[in-house]
This record gives structure tokens, sequence and C-alpha cells, in this order.
């Protein structure tokens, strides 16, 4: 059964906010953790990654994986970094192995989310990122407590 949590909003007005709060969320996650982020291009969602890969201790640069479509970096845990933005069928979701990333032993972040919806876990963290006039982002964060 999936614990229910209440959704957590966070505002980030700059770059190293937006690195902190993936700091805070790489430090309170646990391997096997699914987080699907969501947001328009631009949003910060590869800027909240790197702030997970921070405190996971992965010293190589974290870099959009919009066209390897999966990026796996080691630290004290394994992080897989996924992109869904180029695949346009859920059929491509087996053929690059999403389900072993998911259920692997590390953490997985998948951005533009949308498409794997039926392998995703009921433990999913659920991060949509909003960006407001004036340049700040509102994180609604559902699925854990930080």
């Amino acid at each position: 059964m999936a614990r229910y949590t209440q959704n957590q909003t966070f505002t980030a007005s700059s770059h190293n906010q937006t690195l902190s709060l993936g700091q805070k969320l790489g430090c309170t996650v646990k391997p096997g953790a699914v987080i699907a982020l969501s947001g328009r291009l631009g949003a910060g969602k590869t800027t909240l990654v790197k702030g997970i890969a921070q405190a996971l201790h992965i010293r190589e640069p974290v870099t959009s994986p919009t066209y390897t479509i999966i990026s796996e970096y080691e630290g004290s845990v394994p992080l897989y970094h996924v992109d869904l933005y180029r695949i346009k069928d859920s059929s491509e979701l087996y053929d690059i192995g999403l389900e072993e990333y998911i259920f692997g032993k590390g953490i997985t972040v998948i951005e533009w989310p949308d498409l794997g919806v039926e392998l995703y876990p009921e433990s999913l963290i659920s991060i949509s990122i909003q960006v407001r006039e004036d340049g700040a982002r509102i994180f609604t964060i559902q699925g854990i407590t930080l």
C-alpha cells in the first residue's frame, strides 16, 4: 500500500536554491526511489537532478540525457537520469530497458514522465515545476516528506 503524503510546495528564486532543494531530496530518498519530474523546457529539471547528484557524491558533470535517453552515474548510490522527451511510443520504454532502472538498486529520476506511467511503482515521487513570471520556480512535491 502506498503511503499518502500531502503535497509540499517549495519556491526557488535562483539556480543555487534549486540545487539546494535537489540536495535535500537526494539526502532524503532511498535506493529504489523513482522520481518523476514534470515542467516545461528550461524549468529546472536537470538543475534539480544536479543537486540530487551532489547529495549522492557524484563527481562527474550531470547533463540532460535528451539525446542519450538514459545517463548512469556512480556515487554513494547509483543515479539513473532518464529523459523521455524524444520517446514517441510506450513500446520504446521496453526497448531501452526502463523497467530495469526503475526496479534497480539506484535512484531513478525521469524527466518528461507522462509516457511511462504504467511502469512506475506506487511509491512514485512526483515533482511538478512551474515557472513564475519573475523567473522563480515553484516545486510541488508529492510522495515524500522533505
